[in-house]
Order: structure tokens, then C-alpha cells, then sequence
């Protein structure tokens, strides 16, 4: 037996001395019957007070019972007409049946009785409000002031046995709250950073004695546009200044659409290239350390994508404004002989070297991956490179690199690629800088050895940690970049025939035939090639077209649609071959009739549609296919679309152009 059970037996009760006294009274009666008689009169007055004093108790606490009660309900009436905080109790339709005085001051008294509670509160929709079934907290503003709702839901039965619910809402007036995060909010100390683009072109372009004046100017108009923030401005080096200022600022500066970008354009002190300005904002981090490394990365993106332009990171987010003018050629070499140093002492530290390029490679691609194939080889070590497949932009080279025994095991495979590398492989992708356009994107998580040569403007998603990144947007292509890292890379460097065409070809079809992104270096480069031995004849051969291809370009052309006087949008037939090919030659095509400032066209290929978009540079097609998740330059664009329709890309393309269209015109 339990010994808590076992001490119970121990535990007074009336009833149960009684009894015992009973059962020794019966015993004495045996005994002796005239004994036990005074003990039997003295047990029926302790049972009859018992009984007594128990129905007595029994009332009082049944008394004690019904006055609490009462009292706790002239309480509970109490408290809900003197509530200090608003309640309102609503019905579930949402109709009001009481509220008190408290709630009533909010709306000035005004009478509320069976009124829609939502007619007045929009947030507090009775829908919505049926669907929280357990408790209700939700924020909501009345009259310019904010109240955080509480609310329950309660039972009440009905005289007939029926019952139904209630709904009780208690509002916490939170304005103060509100106000502090606000200003909290608008307070905090945001970081920026300006950088003056090509400050070295710009000051050659000058006399000497006009280039303080130049700087002068500058920092003057940059004063003038953020003064009224109260902001400090500090130049940290000769072409960079360091800007901290509250975040409210910000979005007077997002309204005027950073117009320091047009303003500084104006300056005329005898300069030969206009002056422009890149800026980067940091947010939101953190900590201050923080909102300087997301200004870093903003501004570097920003002359990742030509210059000209404001980038600001808000965490992983990233919102640009600009960037619509041209790329300003560099004429300086500097930095090309730099990174032909430095690629070549990275080629020398490692064991093997993989070239990639992007997926659905292209002549660019594939020829300035020769070229670096040959600088590697070149340098003693084991070069390949990543091709899945060909595809009809490039059956003509591959069909020439094949014919060379010298290039019998340079393609392999994705898989291939994955069991050969190593931590000691180098990896060159070339012509992308996004991982997800990569060949063959697993590749760049085994190693930390990554070169990354490109020309297209840089988008929010990049190759991060790369050892080297060569990244020049005014380059025509990244053959001609790969073309200038050769002539320093060794002094008298021979290309194989192929090679030097491939690289040739990739040139010519990025400028279309040199008329688009050409500058001094393209024809510097060029003429290189030329001196290699290209063969000019044989380049223009890789890109001729048979007659079925030649119909359907011509059809495309034909059915195009006009948007805006002077945007061509196209569709290649489901049906046809080559849709990447056709696209891209019937936009080029598209863009040579008269009043054409921008063409698109649309092919499906591989359950993808895929676009290609040109322009003559009064319509950045990059910032609109970037909208799309492609990329690509001012006046080449690409982009590529899983999962939809021709029809509904269409459209989804139409939308994005009128919308730039507008956005554009607002700045204006």
C-alpha cells in the first residue's frame, strides 16, 4: 500500500468518530446494558450537532458562492464600460453591437451601432477576421494614429439551448511605437560611395592648367545635389568620395532619379569625353562596416556595367538607375599587360588549366577560348576545354578544329571536366560572368583558382572570389580582350591558322562586321590577327548562310510588329531550324530598316524561348532583357526564358519595352 494512501487512515473526520463511538457504545451494551445508556444520548446530540453544523456550513459556502459570482459580474460590467483602451464587440459578420466610450472618442463620437466595422476600418475585414480562429493581432491605422488589434472570439449560449460567438477587439494605440521605428528607420546612417569614370582619359584630355578647375567643378555640383541632406562628403582618393548620410535621403534622391548622373554631364572646361559619375549605396546592413562593404560592391558593379549609373545593395537586392549612355573606350593598354602578367604566373602555379565558356557557346566563346588554349599550352601545361555540344553558330569552326590533329582531345565533356579537376586546377570561364550561364556551373565549387575574361555589363548575380576578374564593357568582344592579353603575354607569340580566325571571327561577330562597339583597340586587335596570317575570306565563309536558313530570316523580318514607330518584335515559327541563329541574324537584319532604333526576336528552342535584342544605342536592350534574366550590352542583349510560351513570352516582352519606354520618358 502506498504510504501516502496508508496515513490518509490518520486524517480526522467527524463521521468517522462517530462511528467508533457507536461501535464501543454497542459493545458496552453487551456488556452491561444500563452503562452504555448515557453513552448512547451523548452520541445522538454529537451526531445531531454534526448534522447541524454541516448543513449550516454548506450554506454559507453556497451563500459565499453567489456573492462572488455576482461580484465578479458587476466587476467584469465595471470594467467594460470603464475600459481604458478601446474595445468594440462586433458580430461575425462584422456588424458592431456594443463598444465604449474609449473607442467611441477615436471617431469623434460618432455613432457606430450596428455599422460594418470594416466600413471604417478597412483592415479589419470580417472575413479575414472568422479565418483566425484562435487569436487575433493585427496593426491598423485610424485617423492618423496606429492601433495594434487584440482580439478573441467568445461563446454565448442562447435561452434556447442554441449558441453562437462573439467577438471581442481591444485596441493598443502604438503611434509613438510606429513613429520611433520610423524614425528609426529613416535615421539610419546609410553609406555611398562616388567614383569619377575614366579620371584618367579625362585629365589627359585636358590642359594641365584646367584640370584642378575640372575637379573643382565636380565636387562642386556633387556639394550642391546632396547638401540638403546634412551628409558628410569626404574624398578618399584622387577619383573617389565617401558619402554618409541618413536613409530618408534616399528616397528623395530615387523620386529625382538621381539627376547629379545628367547634371554633371554639363561640365564643359575644355574636356574632349563627356564627365560622368558611377555611385554606390549600401543599406540596410547591419552595421556601418557592413553598409561600406555593400557600397563597395554596388559601386563596383557599377563600372562592371560601363559606368554612368547608380547602384545601390540593399542585403541580397540590388536596384539600378542609369546606365543608358555608352561605354567609353579605354585607350590606355596598362591594364591589359597587367593581367596577361598575372595570368601568366596563375597558369604557372597550377597543375592543370580548364577553359569555360557559357552555355550554348558562340564564336566569342569558342574563340577567345582557343586563344587562351594556346597562351596555356604555350606555358608548358594541360589545357581543355568544356563543349557539351555544338550547336549551329559554331558547326563550321568546330568542324575546322577538328580537322586538326593538334586539337584531338581538347573538348570534354561536363563530366569530364568534374573527375579532372582539382584544388591545384586552374579554371578560365570566359564570356560570362554569371555562374548559372556558365557550361558547366558544379566546375566552379572544387576549386578557388578562377579567372573570369568578359565584355558584357555586369549583372546583380556574379563569379564572387574569382582570383582574377578582367571585366572591360567598352571591349567589342572578349576575343579582342583575350587578343591584347596574348601580345604581352609572351613578345613573339604564334597562333595556328585556326586559332588566329577563331579569334578574328569572334570580333567580327560581335561588331557586326566592325560597325557596333568598335573603337581604336578593336582595330588594333584585328590587326594582330591580321599579322598572324588570318585568312579574311576564309573568316567570312563561317558565317554564310544556306538558302533555307536565308527564307527564314527573310520570313521573320517580314512578319515583324512595330511598337512605338521604332521598336521591331519578332517571332521565329516553332517549327524552324536553327531558331538561335535566325534570331539573332533577324534582329540584326530588323535593325537596318530606316526608323529602327531597337528590334527583338523571339525563337524556341530546347523547351526554352530564347530572345535576342539589338539596338543603335538609343535604347539600352540590356537593361530591358535584364528585366527578363538576361544580359548582354547597351546595343546586344540576350536572354533566355524556361517554362512559357512563345505567346506569353511575347507579351511578358511587350510589357518590360513599354515599361522602359515610360520609365524613360518620366526621366525626360
Amino acid at each position: 500500500m502506498d504510504s501516502k494512501k496508508f496515513s490518509g487512515i490518520f486524517i480526522p473526520r467527524t463521521s468517522f468518530y462517530l462511528w467508533v463511538i457507536f461501535i464501543l457504545m454497542v459493545v458496552i451494551g453487551f456488556l452491561k446494558f444500563w452503562a452504555a445508556v448515557p453513552g448512547f444520548l451523548i452520541l445522538l446530540i454529537l451526531v445531531y450537532h454534526n448534522f447541524r453544523s454541516y448543513y449550516k456550513r454548506q450554506k454559507e459556502i453556497t451563500r459565499y458562492i453567489e456573492n462572488l459570482t455576482f461580484n465578479i459580474d458587476s466587476a467584469t460590467k465595471d470594467t467594460l464600460l470603464n475600459f481604458p483602451m478601446p474595445l468594440v464587440v462586433v458580430e461575425l459578420d462584422g456588424t458592431i453591437i456594443w463598444y465604449n466610450s474609449t473607442f467611441r472618442k477615436i471617431f469623434e463620437g460618432e455613432d457606430l451601432l450596428e455599422r460594418a466595422i470594416n466600413s471604417f476600418i478597412e483592415d479589419l475585414q470580417p472575413g479575414n477576421l472568422v479565418n483566425e480562429t484562435v487569436n487575433i493581432s493585427r496593426n491598423v491605422a485610424i485617423n492618423g494614429r496606429y492601433y495594434h488589434v487584440l482580439g478573441n472570439f467568445v461563446k454565448i449560449d442562447n435561452k434556447g439551448g442554441t449558441s453562437n460567438y462573439i467577438l471581442l477587439l481591444y485596441l493598443i494605440d502604438s503611434t509613438e511605437l510606429v513613429e520611433v521605428r520610423k524614425r528609426y528607420s529613416e535615421e539610419k546612417t546609410s553609406i555611398g560611395m562616388i567614383i569619377i569614370d575614366n579620371y584618367d582619359d579625362l585629365m589627359q584630355s585636358m590642359e594641365d592648367t584646367s584640370r584642378p578647375q575640372m575637379l573643382a567643378e565636380i565636387e562642386k555640383k556633387v556639394i550642391q545635389w546632396m547638401g540638403f541632406t546634412g551628409g558628410i562628403i569626404k574624398k578618399f582618393e584622387r577619383d573617389r568620395y565617401l558619402f554618409v548620410f541618413e536613409y530618408k535621403y534616399l528616397k528623395e534622391f530615387e523620386e529625382k532619379k538621381f539627376e547629379i548622373l545628367d547634371t554633371i554631364k554639363e561640365i564643359n572646361i575644355g574636356n574632349k569625353i563627356p564627365v560622368t559619375l558611377s555611385l554606390g549605396f549600401g543599406i540596410n546592413g547591419k552595421s556601418l562596416a557592413e553598409d561600406f562593404y555593400f557600397a563597395a560592391a554596388a559601386i563596383d558593379l557599377a563600372l562592371g556595367r560601363g559606368g554612368d549609373q547608380v547602384v545601390i545593395k540593399d542585403g541580397e537586392d540590388f536596384s539600378f538607375y542609369g546606365g543608358k549612355t555608352r561605354e567609353l573606350e579605354k585607350r590606355t593598354r596598362v591594364k591589359a599587360r597587367v593581367i596577361a602578367y598575372a595570368l601568366r604566373e596563375l597558369i604557372d602555379q597550377s597543375s592543370d588549366v580548364i577553359i569555360m565558356g557559357h552555355e550554348n557557346g558562340d564564336v566569342d566563346s569558342l574563340g577567345s577560348s582557343l586563344g587562351i588554349y594556346r597562351i596555356v599550352r604555350n606555358r608548358q601545361k594541360d589545357a581543355a576545354i568544356v563543349l557539351s555540344s555544338s550547336n549551329t553558330t559554331i558547326d563550321r569552326l568546330m568542324g575546322k578544329i577538328e580537322k586538326s590533329d593538334e586539337y584531338a582531345n581538347l573538348f570534354i565533356s561536363r563530366s569530364e571536366a568534374l573527375d579532372r579537376i582539382s584544388a591545384k586546377t586552374l579554371l578560365i570561364v570566359l564570356d560570362t560572368h554569371r555562374p548559372g550561364f556558365t557550361e558547366c556551373p558544379e566546375l566552379l565549387k572544387y576549386t578557388d583558382k578562377i579567372v573570369v575574361i568578359d565584355h558584357h555589363r555586369r549583372g546583380p548575380d556574379f563569379i564572387q572570389d574569382a582570383v582574377l576578374t578582367y571585366q572591360e564593357t567598352y571591349a567589342s568582344s572578349t576575343c579582342e580582350l583575350v587578343t591584347e592579353i596574348l601580345q604581352y603575354v609572351e613578345e613573339k607569340i604564334r597562333l595556328t591558322p585556326v586559332e588566329s580566325e577563331a579569334l578574328y571571327a569572334g570580333i567580327v561577330v560581335d561588331t557586326k562586321n566592325f560597325t557596333f562597339k568598335t573603337g581604336v583597340r578593336t582595330f588594333e586587335a584585328a590587326s594582330f590577327l591580321r599579322r598572324q596570317g588570318v585568312d579574311t575570306v576564309s573568316v567570312r565563309q563561317l558565317f554564310q548562310n544556306d538558302l533555307e536558313t536565308y527564307v527564314n530570316i527573310s520570313n521573320v523580318v517580314r512578319e515583324a510588329e512595330i511598337i512605338n514607330d521604332s521598336i521591331a518584335l519578332s517571332v521565329c515559327p516553332v517549327n524552324v531550324k536553327n531558331p538561335q541563329l535566325i534570331a539573332a541574324q533577324a534582329a540584326d537584319q530588323l535593325l537596318t530598316l530606316s526608323g529602327m532604333s531597337a528590334a527583338f526576336v523571339l525563337g524556341y528552342s530546347n523547351n526554352e524561348v530564347l530572345i535576342s535584342g539589338r539596338s543603335l544605342g538609343d535604347l539600352n536592350v540590356q537593361m530591358i532583357l535584364e528585366k527578363l534574366g538576361g544580359g548582354g550590352h547597351l546595343t546586344v542583349a540576350g536572354a533566355q526564358l524556361e517554362g512559357i510560351t512563345l505567346e506569353d513570352a511575347k507579351e511578358k516582352l511587350k510589357y518590360v519595352i513599354i515599361e522602359y519606354i515610360e520609365s524613360a520618358n518620366r526621366e525626360a
